[in-house]
């Protein structure tokens, strides 16, 4: 796997709060959830990523494509975010299970166990779980919309109050 060349952040103002995004030379390589202020989504980011980063206009289309979608989606509009992701970094099964999240429709929620058998893995609803805690670009990539077998809501990077919060907005 290459490592990124270098990683260059954006923060994006959205009704919920400021969202920091980390760009790489292929896309997303990292999205925080609505922080309160700049500095906080900032702290988000800068614990969690590996590749020191600076703030740069070189992703500039896609952090404006990406604002406008956030600014979309927190307004409680259907959104299929567009932008690139960088899948780098991530083990095969992880990447699979990722690109399965993604293209979860807006408003559907699936289990850990749907999104195993979809990845030719019955048996690894566990892992699965483990495949989208570890996901860079919740939103983007929407890990809130798997949810456990009988429903219930499970770990998550944003916390439940978040991932609540988001199927909510989605509800309508």
């Amino acid at each position: 796997m290459v490592e990124p060349a270098a990683l260059y952040y954006s923060v994006l103002r959205t009704k919920w709060g400021e969202v920091a995004a980390v760009w790489s030379d292929a896309g997303l390589w990292e999205l925080g959830f609505p922080r309160p202020d700049e500095a906080a989504a900032l702290a988000d980011i800068f614990a969690k990523t590996i590749t020191p980063f600076s703030q740069g206009q070189e992703a500039w289309s896609w952090s404006a494509q990406l604002d406008n979608e956030l600014r979309q989606y927190f307004l409680g509009f259907p959104v299929t975010f567009s932008v690139p992701v960088d899948w780098r970094f991530y083990s095969p099964f992880r990447t699979a299970v990722l690109k399965y999240t993604a293209a979860i429709p807006y408003g559907v929620t699936v289990s850990y166990q749907d999104v195993a058998q979809a990845v030719g893995h019955p048996h690894a609803a566990r892992a699965v779980g483990g495949a989208v805690h570890n996901n860079r670009t919740p939103l983007v990539v929407p890990c809130h919309r798997v949810v456990g077998a009988n429903g219930s809501l499970t770990g998550f990077g944003g916390g439940l109050d978040m991932k609540r919060a988001l199927l909510l907005l989605e509800q309508g």
